[in-house]
């Protein structure tokens, strides 16, 4: 695999956890709700808290990250409110461990994994699909860090699937989020890249390139879920947050990014 230094970021996180303030408190206001998020939420998730911050008042602070990095800081004592993740299995884990509030888990979304290039390249990914990996002009391919981020595992999962792993693992460069892989191909820095579709979606990368959506039998299922955190120092803003996302204003914002509602995803 390709060791890749991370480009100056143009519109994605590229830290493990970067904070955006979005203010909206009036004086009096409770206390924060401090929001950890994977980042194929980045866009979604912002238009959210904006949407949010108008009808209530109350002040969100969010964290973009991998899901997998979350999980351990949730487990030293990060004092998140509310954490969701692009996995459903870390929050499993973290409820069994006794680290969130009972009843709390919710299954919020199921993700898609594209594949994207720049409005510019030559390559027929419409055409060829995943098999356009074999173009021998691609120098780097973008994707998740496996390890950690299950957006990565997913690319990982699919390149296995269509037999292409081996044949292109030593062009692969990972980034420690998919906010972070996608940056690598949007910047130019890598030639292609297996992103999320809520980025792709985003005006960022809609903008500026192309995808194919990869066949959802390729991988497993990305199965995405939310929980309070136990131990955050704002249940009830925290549950407040979460009803809304629940909501049709917030099912709405992320249908719009191309996420799909549990009950009414299909694999087939």
């Amino acid at each position: 695999m390709v060791n890749l230094k991370p480009q100056r970021p143009k519109f994605l996180a590229l830290a493990v956890i970067f904070v955006i303030s979005l203010s909206c408190a009036s004086p009096g206001a409770a206390a924060d709700i401090l929001v950890a998020a994977a980042s194929d939420l980045n866009f979604a998730m912002k238009e959210m808290i904006t949407a949010y911050g108008k009808t209530s008042g109350d002040r969100v602070k969010l964290s973009l990250g991998s899901s997998g990095n979350f999980y351990s800081q949730i487990q030293n004592g990060a004092p998140f409110d509310l954490y969701f993740s692009a996995d459903v299995g870390y929050p499993q884990k973290l409820e069994g461990a006794g680290y969130v509030v009972p009843g709390t888990r919710y299954r919020y979304a199921i993700g898609r994994i594209v594949l994207w290039v720049s409005a510019q390249s030559p390559l027929a990914v419409t055409q060829l699909g995943m098999q356009v990996l074999l173009d021998p002009s691609i120098r780097k391919i973008a994707i998740a860090n496996p390890r950690h981020a299950p957006y990565g595992q997913a690319a990982k999962a699919a390149l296995v699937r269509l037999n292409l792993y081996d044949r292109v693992k030593d062009k692969l460069v990972l980034g420690d989020n998919i906010s972070q892989a996608a940056q690598f191909v949007h910047s130019g820095a890598s030639d292609i890249g297996v992103i999320a579709l809520s980025l792709a979606l985003a005006p960022p990368m809609k903008a500026r390139g192309r995808y194919w959506m990869v066949p959802t039998d390729a991988y497993p299922l990305l199965e995405q879920a939310a929980v309070v955190v136990k131990g955050g120092r704002n249940p009830k803003g925290a549950k407040d947050f979460l009803a809304f996302v629940r909501g049709p204003t917030g099912q709405a914002i992320m249908r719009r990014y191309g996420f799909t509602a549990p009950e009414a995803a299909s694999r087939r």
